[in-house]
């Protein structure tokens, strides 16, 4: 609980009015109630704004939505950025939940592991012989660490995720539960006899600051490193192939898969259920649309949709052409009928 300008001491500095009022908490728009923070980043949500309970709203810079606010007898502040605003209140009224101090008795630590000072570790966690897990660190319940894996200060393993042998994990990651890092990657070579298995010796790389969605599985190569960029974050459900490299700040949706040996260059955005054949390259800053389909190398910046994917643009003209398709069709037989030429 807090007053709303206590609240703006924390937030960017902007333009602000209508009162002081205490908040207890922050909700969305329309289910706010009294004594709660909202938030508004559209001139279109004018009609929800002039409904809501809430007592207090972050705005972007409208004056429209100021005069709004005002009418209402609502606290407001005007930011650039009002998602990113109401992001940073919520840090001030919802704390996560986090394991107790200490080491559950039922934890099983092999004495060759090497724990940093205020590791907290849950129920029947496991760690395997050589792990370093550093300062700070939370590991959950379930959760195994396998033989001479490192963990950065500040981590956060979430129940039941699995990291195998000799995964370096940076410092403040946060892994949830049922991610797996470190699995064999798919490499088998085929013969006469069935297919043979290439050992997958290389290691999985996690950089700093990277979070990693439940139920996220990210391979090992055969040789080398499969390396996740410093503040990367993948979505639930996603599979990252052996030797595939992601520059920093990248961030994938839901069930992306990426094939073996695919690099995305820094700040790649790839929409929910993106696929990327092998080896190819995405360019710094390039996003691609939801299910599409990855052939062949993006280029820096491009914004690709479809499948297999092209640019923007292109597919949306090629959408408006498909859904004609009826028509252009039943034309096509008139014609034919009339005994005309076909259309162009």
């Amino acid at each position: 609980m807090m007053t709303f300008h206590d609240l703006l001491a924390h937030l960017p500095s902007g333009s602000h009015g209508g009162g002081n009022p205490t908040l207890t908490g922050v909700a969305s728009l329309t289910e706010a109630r009294p004594g709660e923070l909202t938030f508004v980043e559209h001139s279109r949500l004018l009609p929800q704004l002039q409904a809501t309970q809430a007592s207090a709203v972050i705005l972007p810079l409208d004056t429209v939505l100021q005069s709004a606010a005002e009418a209402r007898g609502l606290a407001w502040v005007s930011l650039p950025d009002p998602r990113l605003g109401f992001a940073l209140a919520i840090h001030y009224f919802y704390q996560p939940a986090e394991l107790p101090p200490g080491i559950h008795p039922t934890a099983v630590i092999d004495p060759t592991a090497t724990l940093g000072s205020a590791v907290r570790v849950g129920a029947r966690a496991v760690i395997q012989s050589g792990a370093m897990v550093g300062d700070g660190v939370q590991i959950g319940a379930g959760v195994v660490i396998g033989n001479q894996v490192k963990v950065g200060n500040g981590s956060i393993l979430y129940a039941n995720c699995t990291i195998y042998e000799r995964t370096e994990i940076g410092e403040n990651c946060v892994i949830h539960s049922g991610a797996v890092l470190g699995s064999d990657g798919f490499g088998f070579v085929p013969t006469p006899d069935g297919w043979v298995k290439m050992p997958q010796s290389g290691r999985v790389v996690v950089e700093a600051g990277v979070e990693i969605g439940a139920n996220t599985c990210i391979d090992r190569p055969a040789v080398g490193e499969t390396r996740i960029g410093q503040g990367s974050k993948l979505d639930n459900l996603i599979h990252i192939g052996h030797g595939c490299r992601l520059g920093a700040h990248c961030a994938l949706a839901a069930q992306v898969g990426l094939a073996g040996g695919v690099v995305l260059e820094d700040w790649v955005i790839l929409g929910g259920q993106v696929g990327a054949a092998n080896q190819l390259r995405v360019g710094s800053r390039a996003q691609v649309a939801a299910k599409s389909g990855l052939h062949q190398d993006v280029p820096a910046g491009a914004v690709m949709a479809g499948y297999p994917a092209i640019p923007l643009p292109l597919w949306r003209k090629a959408m408006a052409v498909v859904q004609r398709l009826p028509e252009i069709y039943q034309t096509w037989r008139k014609l034919n009928r009339e005994g005309g030429p076909p259309p162009a």
